[in-house]
């Protein structure tokens, strides 16, 4: 595994590894060879089985960790239509695909979402990534009759930490018990849950989710609720000086059902540019260009990705994935 030797991350007091700017620079060929030289790993793709959409960075909130660096009127990535999206969405049913997902930003800030979830979700069951603050319940209006629509929409909601405090120092004040009373009316209303928190380094996972557990009962949330636990993935354009993944590291999964966990051999991302819609390898490398893979799905798809985001060594050690817990 080859490092940025001169950017070595170190661990700060409180177990998070600090974000850095690298300077080192990159090998003269970066998209195939590591900055020691070394033959870059990559994944070839195997079937769509998932198309995520990204609604755009605008936000509620400002949160300073965001992976998308969103907050408030923020186009980075502008907001999305659904007249946009209507052709994606049909090559993506065309191509087999089984699930529709969806992140921003925060969705349910665009405009135009809900007649997005209401499309979307009369082809392809549909998944949403949301802050669950009010901007949702907001919208519980428009929402319920999206029950009859011909697929299940599910939702994951972001709780940082099992602590009020900690979450909204982040998050802002309140955050945490609206995000508690949008998960009991989701659940009140029929509409599968899970949630989305922040893992730190050692920690005991099942401890830490029994607190999430015990707090929910307190709020009158009796469902059990599954979790999906993601490290600091850093503010785009920031790298964190992880380890490059090269060809010897991917010997660690040598078969196509090994390397399946990397969300590239099955998703795509969609997301609103200059150049119009264009499709990225996934959810986390929106902030780098060369991850542009086309403006269809079909021709995404051939392209090889090589694993030189710094984020794709999340994927390669922690089998990080953006997509619905099983």
């Amino acid at each position: 595994m080859s490092t940025a030797a001169d950017n070595r991350a170190i661990t700060a007091p409180n177990g998070i590894i600090p974000l850095i700017n690298l300077v080192s620079p990159r090998h003269s060929d970066s998209w195939t060879h590591t900055r020691n030289g070394d033959n870059r790993g990559y994944i070839d793709a195997d079937s769509l089985s998932e198309l995520w959409i990204h609604t755009g960075t605008a936000c509620n909130l400002a949160c300073p960790f965001c992976l998308e660096g969103s907050k408030p009127g923020d186009t980075r990535l502008p907001a999305m239509s659904l007249e946009m999206l209507k052709p994606f969405i049909h090559e993506a049913v065309d191509m087999g695909v089984k699930q529709f997902s969806f992140t921003g930003g925060e969705p349910f800030v665009i405009r135009d979402f809900v007649n997005i979830l209401d499309y979307a979700s009369q082809h392809k069951p549909c998944f949403v990534l949301t802050n669950g603050t009010r901007v949702l319940t907001q919208r519980a209006h428009q929402l319920l009759p999206l029950k009859n629509n011909a697929y299940p929409i599910s939702f994951r909601i972001s709780l940082d930490y099992p602590d009020a405090t900690r979450h909204d120092a982040g998050r802002g004040e309140g955050s945490f018990a609206e995000s508690l009373d949008s998960i009991k009316w989701l659940q009140e209303n029929g509409f599968k849950v899970s949630i989305a928190r922040q893992m730190e380094l050692n920690e005991d996972s099942a401890a830490v989710e029994s607190i999430y557990c015990r707090i929910f009962e307190q709020h009158g949330i009796a469902e059990k609720l599954p979790f999906t636990a993601f490290p600091d993935f850093g503010t785009p354009g920031t790298e964190d000086g992880s380890p490059e993944v090269t060809t010897n590291c991917m010997e660690k999964y040598p078969t196509r059902e090994s390397r399946s966990h990397f969300m590239c051999t099955y998703t795509r991302m969609l997301v609103n540019t200059a150049k119009g819609v264009r499709v990225y390898a996934c959810t986390l490398v929106d902030d780098d260009p060369d991850y542009d893979l086309g403006s269809t799905l079909s021709e995404s798809m051939k392209a090889r990705i090589m694993l030189r985001h710094h984020r794709c060594f999340s994927c390669y050690k922690f089998g990080a994935s953006c997509s619905a817990p099983a």
